[in-house]
């Protein structure tokens, strides 16, 4: 498993560490309607998934806006934030911070999504941050587990990452 800190302290991942080459596991999260959403819902395209602590912190606020700019440079290929904010808490911050370019999706209710991806932080119940990269034949293209929760990811090796997916 990925070594991950948070605030410098050492935190337990739960589940399934994912590594370039994998076909990309399923998942089950809440849309801000409460409806489910799953990986197969967006096949057929590139998925750039975002997986952040918390919506309403800074590194995770400016984190979500940098990929919702450079989602509308991205052909086909669909940005999609996750996070265990309840959906209301998300569809607030978006609506708040005019982000429109990118899926808040909420794995609050299962950790679904994380117990899948090998980023549910056993000790807070909270998502580490990593950067996923999925190809429209569900195969993972881009992995990077932020080695301290409350850094910044790679925004551009992410990036370059789903355009050469396309």
């Amino acid at each position: 498993m990925a070594n991950v800190t948070f605030k410098e302290n050492p935190v337990t991942l739960l589940g399934n560490e994912v590594q370039v080459g994998d076909h990309a596991p399923d998942f089950k999260v809440l849309a801000n309607d409460l409806s489910e959403v799953t990986l197969t819902d967006s096949k057929d395209s590139v998925r750039l998934i975002s997986v952040i602590p918390s919506i309403d912190t800074g590194v995770c606020d400016a984190q979500t806006r940098k990929f919702n700019e450079a989602a509308d440079q991205l052909d086909n290929v669909k940005v999609l934030t996750i996070s265990v904010d309840l959906p209301f808490a998300q569809k607030r911050w978006c609506g708040s911070n005019g982000i429109e370019s990118v899926q808040t999706l909420s794995d609050h209710r299962d950790l679904s999504f994380g117990e899948a991806y090998g980023v549910a932080i056993k000790e807070l119940r909270l998502l580490a941050r990593a950067v996923f990269v999925i190809d429209s034949n569900d195969k993972v293209t881009y992995v990077e587990y932020v080695s301290e929760a409350t850094n910044h990811p790679d925004y551009d090796s992410a990036l370059s990452a789903a355009k050469a997916a396309q």
